[in-house]
């Protein structure tokens, strides 16, 4: 099937009682993840570190954005400045750590330097060069922007704003004051399914829950349990009732569940005191990282034994996952699917996914 075929595949403007999801294809067909590359992780605003990681002047921090290496620094005048990580010598990159901080930035290779600004300083062994214009030189600079406890970059130096992206998420979520927790730790996963397979099960409105997260499943209220869509922006709610419930899981999940999804692939979980986000990263066709980091109002060490509690009761659920998307997978590709339906109930977080998908991927191909 040509991949114009492919892409009509997909009716975007069916309505949710009508929808299907998006076809098989489209998770193991390599043209669907080449296009992506442009369509998707080219054309949107992605979280790429830690706003603290980049807090002082002559800190940075690297990152991965589908395939383009890319460095987030702040400069001597405490601009923020994101930049592709590309030696404009013979292409190396310039910082080779995860984050770090330096007076200036210098490629490991042949030594030619760049200021905290992007704009080059030197080389050895240019002289001679001719038509040589050290100002046309610099690092080729990205957007860059900063939301709470997050830096985002877009590769396209000209992007809209990220507060365009974020939309009505940002006054959603300023009323539980993300800004007061502190970072406490990472969790890293490398699963063989493609990225959009984990985006699915996350958005699928708690219908997978009761199945395969039981302790998770024993402080929700399924009966309650409520799905909005809005932007680029799915949000899932639950109230919180642990009588009864899992006593491991009761004792670290309060309040009330709050799972908000920013399209293409960033979730922010929070209840009571705490905040873990989930960044979803490609790594082939049919296999993909996912990275949490946690957060928590107290990080002192008194509370170190209630933060490592914690984050088991998310591991616990993060590995219970795991199996279930990678056999999602293997299906995928069964000449026994083509596509399936979605529950009006619990998934309009998908249709929303599918529907953005199709919308970028579409103009990437039309481009």
């Amino acid at each position: 099937m040509d991949l114009a075929a492919i892409l009509s595949d997909y009716d975007a403007d069916s309505p949710l009682d009508r929808a299907s999801t998006a076809p098989g294809s489209w998770y193991t067909d390599s043209r669907i993840a080449d296009l992506e590359r442009r369509g998707v992780w080219g054309s949107t605003w992605q979280a790429v570190a830690r706003a603290a990681q980049v807090e002082a002047p002559g800190q940075y921090a690297t990152a991965e954005v589908g395939g383009e290496p890319i460095v987030v620094v702040r400069g001597r005048d405490s601009v923020l400045r994101a930049f592709f990580n590309v030696c404009r010598h013979h292409a190396a990159a310039v910082c080779t750590q995860a984050e770090g901080r330096a007076d200036h930035l210098r490629c490991p290779y042949h030594g030619w330097t760049y200021g905290l600004d992007g704009r080059f300083k030197s080389a050895p062994d240019i002289d001679g060069m001719k038509c040589f214009e050290p100002e046309g030189q610099g690092l080729v600079p990205i957007s860059v922007g900063t939301w709470e406890n997050l830096v985002f970059v877009h590769l396209d130096a000209k992007a809209a704003p990220l507060e365009q992206h974020l939309g009505d998420l940002v006054a959603r979520t300023r009323p539980l004051r993300f800004d007061t927790l502190k970072f406490a730790g990472r969790r890293e996963w490398i699963l063989r399914c493609n990225w959009k397979v984990f985006v699915d099960n996350y958005l699928d409105g708690g219908y997978h829950v009761p199945f395969l997260h039981k302790g998770l499943s024993s402080i929700l209220s399924f009966k309650e349990y409520t799905i909005e869509t809005f932007d680029h922006v799915c949000l899932q709610s639950s109230a919180i009732d642990a009588t009864g419930g899992d006593a491991m899981t009761a004792a670290v999940r309060k309040g009330k569940a709050l799972y908000f999804w920013l399209y293409p692939n960033l979730m922010l979980n929070w209840y009571e005191g705490y905040l873990d986000t989930n960044l979803v990263q490609p790594l082939g066709v049919d296999r993909m990282k996912v990275v949490f980091d946690f957060y928590f109002a107290d990080v002192s060490p008194g509370a170190r034994e209630d933060v490592e509690r914690s984050m088991k009761v998310s591991e616990r659920i993060q590995e219970e996952d795991h199996a279930i998307c990678e056999s999602v997978q293997r299906g995928l590709s069964s000449r026994a699917y083509r596509k399936g339906r979605l529950s009006v109930r619990r998934e309009a977080g998908e249709h929303l996914f599918h529907r953005l998908l199709a919308r970028d991927l579409r103009a990437a191909f039309a481009r």
